[in-house]
């Protein structure tokens, strides 16, 4: 994980002048992050070395402080593993924690009686807290897993329980992303981590027209979140990440963007307090109630906080 302090390094405009820290009347949403606890389940993607850092328990307690200092007053917690078991747990804790605004759970969507699941969900202590549902789509070999047929009847249920559905994707299954959505346009779709553009590298190609196709589906949000940790994560600065910012920004605008920390997973590359300031510098120019909208307003509307 990189501790280095936030100074102009990362933050610094191309003319050396610092942005302006923009701020805002109501609290900071962080509408993505996790937390888990391992001696309850483990998790089985963080492995080797460079993952060494997150591999031990993150809970809401950690995030608490770290989150306060941000002027973040409410999240959404976010499924890690594709287990029945974990929604339960993550509404619970909800239900008992008033930092967390929201949960997106994870239930076997291609399941025949996934609308009885989704409304016995809805029924548990903190289920009033449900507010989306995911599955990691970056996983499946299938590029059109989003298109096979059981899928589609998942989602539709997904929709009819008012619930949005988060898309962790990777750019070649973007294209099949823009087709569900033109497919079911009751269903809001919520874009997580900018569809993981290829930023260490530097390109934007084909991703950036993958992303326009997509935003073009007015259904269709996008977090600002997972940035640093698709950059070289010892490295990375404000310009780095600028490209990929700019771009989600003109395809989506400002009311269809909303800001995700990836806590604790951005530990590998930033501190959590570095990310909401990288976040503020690259929305620096906007209006202040274009920033209102990616900093709260558009996480409380289409998650319905």
């Amino acid at each position: 994980m990189s501790d280095a302090p936030t100074g102009p390094s990362r933050l610094a405009r191309p003319n050396g002048q610092k942005p302006r820290q923009p701020t805002t009347s109501a609290p900071v949403v962080d509408a993505h992050h996790h937390v888990w606890d391992l001696s309850v389940r483990d998790q089985d993607w963080i492995t080797g070395p460079a993952m060494a850092p997150i591999r031990r328990n993150f809970t809401v307690a950690d995030l608490a402080p770290e989150a306060r200092a941000a002027g973040v007053g409410a999240t959404v917690l976010v499924q890690t593993v594709t287990v029945p078991e974990e929604t339960p747990e993550f509404l619970a804790l909800a239900d008992t924690n008033e930092l967390i605004a929201g949960v997106v759970g994870w239930t076997d969507i291609t399941a025949p009686d996934v609308a009885d699941t989704l409304a016995a969900l809805r029924a548990l202590p903190g289920g009033d807290k449900l507010v989306g549902i995911r599955h990691q789509v970056q996983g499946e070999p299938d590029p059109e897993w989003l298109l096979r047929p059981d899928v589609q009847h998942g989602l539709a249920a997904v929709a009819a329980a008012g619930l949005a559905y988060d898309l962790i994707v990777l750019p070649h299954q973007l294209p099949a992303a823009t087709a569900v959505a033109a497919l079911l346009p009751q269903l809001t779709f919520v874009l997580d981590h900018l569809g993981k553009p290829p930023i260490a590298s530097g390109g934007l190609d084909p991703w950036a027209g993958h992303i326009r196709a997509l935003a073009a589906r007015p259904n269709v949000v996008c977090k600002l979140s997972g940035m640093v940790t698709e950059a070289e994560w010892d490295s990375w600065t404000a310009d780095t990440l600028r490209p990929y910012t700019e771009t989600v920004l003109d395809a989506f605008g400002s009311a269809r963007l909303m800001f995700g920390s990836d806590w604790p997973v951005c530990r590998l590359a930033a501190t959590y307090g570095e990310v909401v300031d990288v976040t503020r510098a690259l929305t620096a120019d906007l209006s202040g109630n274009e920033r209102r909208a990616v900093f709260g307003g558009t996480a409380t509307t289409v998650y319905g906080l």
